[in-house]
């Protein structure tokens, strides 16, 4: 512990703020960077909505993680300025920078990883003008609602169906769907 007091105090002023930033920040980021491959950082159990004015995260500069990775290289590029012989105020600057670049960086990668997300989401209107099979029989005119086989969002999907035609479409029948009602019923049609 003497030699720790020892090198301690033989540090300016500058480093020792320097290293006073570098280790907690420092455990921090590996804290994050090991929370991040567990997957510790984000709840499972939140419910999926879609939203139709919701167009993704914008990018964001300021957060938590951007500045626990801003303070981590900001201190550890001004220790290595101030022992490669730079004056305080070059140090200074030189951190600064790298910490800007590096919130950057990180800003960056995580706007380019959500932006990549794929949407899993259904958009039931996507399935206007796509052709499927009947599933179960629709009754003619309305009578009763079916179901449908049909690929909506790239995905085959089971959807329940009407049609305004005059006979049944039994079990296997080819239909091409015209419209969407009530928000989630299939209008289709064999012709």
């Amino acid at each position: 512990m003497e030699a720790f007091g020892a090198w301690w105090e033989g540090l300016s002023t500058i480093l020792k703020i320097y290293w006073g930033i570098a280790v907690p920040f420092t455990l921090f980021f590996v804290l994050q960077l090991v929370m991040s491959f567990l997957g510790a950082e984000s709840p499972d159990d939140l419910p999926d909505a879609e939203v139709e004015s919701d167009h993704g995260i914008p990018f964001q500069f300021l957060t938590l993680k951007n500045l626990i990775g801003f303070f981590t290289i900001f201190s550890w590029t001004g220790i290595a300025c101030i022992e490669a012989g730079y004056s305080t105020t070059t140090s200074l600057v030189v951190a600064v920078i790298a910490g800007l670049v590096m919130m950057s960086l990180m800003a960056g990668l995580f706007y380019l990883m959500t932006r990549s997300e794929a949407d899993g989401t259904m958009k039931i209107h996507t399935a206007v003008g796509q052709t499927g099979e009947v599933y179960l029989t629709i009754q003619p005119k309305r009578g009763s609602t079916g179901k449908v086989q049909v690929k909506v969002s790239g995905a085959l999907r089971t959807l329940d169906a009407l049609t305004d035609d005059d006979d049944p479409l039994p079990t296997g029948q080819i239909v091409r769907v015209v419209q969407i009602v009530n928000d989630n019923i299939l209008l289709v049609t064999s012709k």
